[in-house]
């Protein structure tokens, strides 16, 4: 058994996957396993992961399976994973040599199911943010729900995923969020490492950068999936957080990607409609959640401006806030 099994969905990544491969190879953490799943990419990235595979045999894995989307290539490293934790990189980003050593680390000293780190934005090269997720009025469980749900930024304890069946959904956006808030659902203990050790990559291609405003629409399906999963498996005590997670991700972050996409206005609206009937049919109490006191001074005001339909306001704001 490997302490860390590092999983990698490959696709359309032949620019960005030697840097991301490159820092992955070169991991402090020596007895770690790179697991890189090629979706049936139509680019040369697999001739690179090759190259790495003829390098580092005894570290990298190479996989080439039927396109089925982000959530299908992961699901697939998984079965071929062994390692004690499992970590997760997207292919377009790249990680500091020591994430690993310190990640396993923190899990072993702390006995945690879950490991968090924080993680650097980077625009073409360029870092331009650091990413913190932790609020000191809030247990560390609690501050993982209210951070990123994305998968990037942790390592899982792999009994936690394989003994609750736990998989991503497929071809669908938003597979992050369902996905880990299952496990941290069933985890008994949540660690942080104060630092940021994932650089994520801002590009046009990617996935939340997408101009098909129509997908935003699948958070949906990502939260009817963890209502049925809390429902089923008797974890009602979390409902506040699921509902601050809707006001978070539905009513602030999808809403806004709707309203500031660079589509036909009619399509916009439609779409923005549809999510708020979807909201507020499920989440008719939520502006007395009381996490809502979370919320940065931004996202608040966002949430207000949502509030009282001011959508043009917020389309201008976030305009201003590009240039």
């Amino acid at each position: 058994m490997k302490k860390v099994s590092v999983i990698v969905p490959v696709w359309g990544v032949e620019e960005y996957i030697d840097k991301c491969l490159n820092s992955l190879v070169n991991q402090t953490l020596e007895d770690i396993e790179i697991i890189v799943v090629n979706d049936e990419s139509p680019d040369n990235s697999q001739l690179i992961i090759d190259n790495y595979v003829k390098q580092y045999p005894d570290k990298v894995k190479s996989f080439v399976k039927k396109n089925g989307g982000q959530g299908s290539a992961r699901n697939f490293g998984l079965e071929k994973a062994t390692g004690e934790y499992i970590g997760y990189v997207d292919s377009d980003d790249y990680i500091a040599l020591d994430m690993y050593e310190k990640l396993y680390k923190k899990a072993k000293k702390e006995k945690a199911d879950v490991v968090i780190c924080d993680n650097f934005i980077d625009n073409n090269g360029v870092v331009i943010k650091e990413d913190s997720y932790r609020n000191l009025k809030y247990t560390d469980i609690q501050n993982a729900f209210f951070g990123k749900m994305a998968v990037w930024n942790k390592i899982y304890k792999r009994d936690i995923i394989t003994k609750n069946d736990i998989k991503f959904k497929e071809k669908v956006w938003y597979e992050d969020l369902a996905f880990t808030l299952k496990i941290l659902v069933n985890a008994k203990k949540v660690v942080y490492v104060d630092e940021p050790l994932y650089y994520y990559l801002i590009r046009k291609g990617s996935t939340m950068n997408n101009s098909n405003i129509v997908r935003n629409m699948e958070i949906t399906l990502a939260f009817d999936d963890i209502l049925s999963y809390i429902n089923d498996n008797n974890k009602n005590d979390y409902m506040d957080i699921i509902e601050f997670l809707a006001i978070n991700h539905i009513y602030i972050s999808a809403s806004v990607r709707v309203i500031t996409a660079e589509a036909d206005k009619k399509e916009r609206y439609a779409v923005l409609k549809d999510l708020h009937v979807y909201f507020y049919e499920r989440f008719s109490n939520f502006r007395n959640n009381k996490y809502l006191v979370t919320l940065s001074k931004n996202r608040k005001l966002i949430y207000n401006l949502m509030l009282g339909k001011r959508y043009f306001l917020i389309r201008i704001l976030f305009k201003i806030k590009r240039r």
